[in-house]
């Protein structure tokens, strides 16, 4: 869990952090943010849907005898 908590603020702070839109005149930093926050929530489901999965994986484990 604390490894994809990791990637994913490294992924944040690198990639999505720097993007930059400049086509749009005065809505240059609201299109910007459309995009970061549309990206950061996909990644939030991404990880959740990850560490579910690893929680059943590791549930269906445990309780085998």
């Amino acid at each position: 869990m604390w490894i994809l908590i990791i990637i994913g603020g490294a992924i944040v702070t690198l990639v999505l952090g720097p993007i930059s839109i400049s086509q749009y005149g005065e809505f240059n930093s609201f299109f910007g943010s459309v995009i970061q926050g549309s990206v950061a929530i996909i990644l939030v489901v991404i990880w959740i849907l990850i560490l579910s999965t690893l929680k059943n994986w590791i549930f269906k484990k445990e309780l085998k005898f």
